[in-house]
C-alpha cells in the first residue's frame, strides 16, 4: 500500500461483537472498499475486498459468508466447540 493510499483510507463503520472487530474501509484514491476482521482473542485477522456487484454493508454484516474458505471453516469450528 502506498503512502497516498494510507492518507486517503476512510473507516466507514466498525463493530466489536463476541471478540471480533469488524471494520468497513474505503479508499477513494484507488476506488477500493474492503472489510477487515480481527479476532481479538487469537490475533487472527483477514481482509475481504468488496467486489463489483456485492453490497458493502452485506459483506460488513456477514464477513464469514464472503471470507476465504479457511477462515470460514475456522469460525465454524469455533462455534462448534463453544456450544
Amino acid at each position: 500500500m502506498n503512502t497516498e493510499s494510507l492518507m486517503t483510507m476512510r473507516e466507514l463503520d466498525s463493530r466489536l461483537v463476541d471478540g471480533l472487530h469488524v471494520r468497513l474501509w474505503w479508499d477513494p484514491a484507488v476506488s477500493l472498499v474492503w472489510v477487515s476482521v480481527l479476532d481479538i482473542r487469537s490475533g487472527d485477522a483477514f481482509t475481504i475486498e468488496v467486489k463489483a456487484g456485492q453490497a458493502a454493508l452485506d459483506v460488513f454484516r456477514h464477513p464469514f459468508a464472503y471470507s476465504p474458505r479457511e477462515h470460514a471453516e475456522a469460525q465454524v469450528g469455533l462455534h462448534a466447540t463453544a456450544g
